[in-house]
């Protein structure tokens, strides 16, 4: 549907006497002997290591920040079936999908794309995280043939099925992966990547109404586009990870480990998660939620 972690390197200062002035004991001098270099060599593998830990120390803790502290996972999808899924398609009803819009093969969700439907978790969730990867086929069909590949994940769901229900959308599409999309009602207040909130944004009945993704570039509606700005996928045929953090209402989208966009108040705030077929061919893996602990 149409952190950087900022490393402070404090400088290296030689031990200093605690009275500067006072004479130390005469000593034999070592400087410009092959063994004074070789402590110095020493010196600077041990400062660099140090400076390498602080380093991943600093990133661990950016990470720890970004995703909440969760539970252990709840394996949506593990490579073998669709057990923890329905599957809905306006032609053919709930789990009827005789023309195989969605298989499993060589441990992937394979979707074809030719017909506009989703599979759709049978439980409804709150308070998570959620990750999944996924990667664009070839094929484009009807009514979106030639134009850019689209899906989405479309969640915090309550409604009965059809195409589409009340949620917001987690969108992925070419040079869009990481919009917001509110459709039939649902809500949501924009956070910028200021951190400040914008106007509330409510998806008008059968429609939807987008937030885009942080530092959006033009977008061209063409099969195979990529934003000349700011893009977030790689390049085409490789896996994409993508991770939602779903706090009572408050939710980030991250696209291969960049926040790509924030809101709060979302409502509805939990419900169930679907993953869209949408005129695309798409492959999905590694389906996994993790309830996130109270704070």
């Amino acid at each position: 549907m149409p952190t950087d972690a900022k490393t402070i390197a404090l400088p290296y200062r030689k031990h200093e006497h605690a009275c500067g002035s006072q004479p130390r004991p005469s000593r034999m001098s070592l400087e410009g002997t092959p063994f004074s270099w070789s402590v110095r060599s020493n010196y600077q593998k041990i400062g660099g290591m140090l400076l390498l830990f602080c380093v991943c120390a600093a990133s661990a803790i950016a990470q720890a920040k970004a995703i909440p502290a969760h539970g252990p996972a709840i394996v949506l999808f593990d490579g073998k079936d669709l057990s923890q899924f329905d599957t809905f398609l306006p032609s053919t009803g709930l789990n009827s999908d005789p023309n195989h819009v969605f298989k499993v093969e060589n441990g992937v969700a394979h979707v074809s794309g030719t017909e506009f439907g989703y599979f759709i978790t049978k439980q409804e969730y709150k308070n998570y995280y959620l990750r999944a990867e996924f990667k664009w086929g070839e094929g484009t069909f009807a009514p979106r043939q030639g134009q850019a590949r689209d899906s989405g994940i479309l969640y915090n769901i309550q409604d009965p099925n059809k195409v589409w229900p009340r949620s917001v959308e987690f969108q992925i599409n070419e040079g869009c992966t990481g919009d917001f999309w509110m459709t039939d009602g649902a809500a949501l207040t924009p956070i910028g990547p200021d951190g400040k909130a914008g106007a509330r944004v409510t998806g008008p009945e059968g429609k939807a109404s987008k937030v885009d993704r942080f530092n959006k570039g033009e977008f061209k509606n063409v099969t195979g586009f990529r934003d000349p700005t700011n893009e977030l996928e790689k390049p085409h045929g490789e896996w994409n990870v993508v991770e939602l953090v779903n706090r009572d209402g408050h939710l980030w989208q991250y696209v291969n480990g960049k926040l790509a966009n924030e809101g709060t108040d979302a409502f509805p705030a939990s419900g169930r998660i679907l993953f869209q077929s949408e005129g695309a061919e798409v492959y999905f893996r590694n389906i996994k939620l993790y309830p996130l602990r109270k704070p």
